[in-house]
């Protein structure tokens, strides 16, 4: 069963896929009457795109509960030594 979140995002796709399309179209040779019923078109995918786009929430879950730790530690030890590369340079820099 599709979710109405999957549903809305079918939507945005169909009507930016059209748009997509008009646009192609457009830049074709194309009379007046075309190109201007085209435009119009164009219009009214947009503004339909723009109206689910400013209704579209995501899907909310529920958070996990954050918990601090019971300790904290931190490793002392002596960090290890770097491996040192033919030229004295870093690895970056070896050629």
């Amino acid at each position: 069963m599709e979710t109405m979140f999957e549903a809305n995002l079918a939507r945005i796709r169909t009507h930016r896929n059209n748009i997509h399309r008009y646009r192609g179209l457009l830049r074709t040779e194309l009379s007046g009457l075309e190109r201007e019923f085209i435009e119009k078109r164009m219009a009214d995918e947009q503004t339909a795109l723009d109206a689910l786009v400013a209704d579209f929430q995501l899907p909310t879950f529920p958070a996990a509960p954050i918990s601090a730790p019971s300790s904290i530690s931190v490793n002392l030890e002596r960090p290890r030594q770097m491996a040192i590369f033919p030229g004295g340079g870093s690895p970056a820099l070896a050629r």
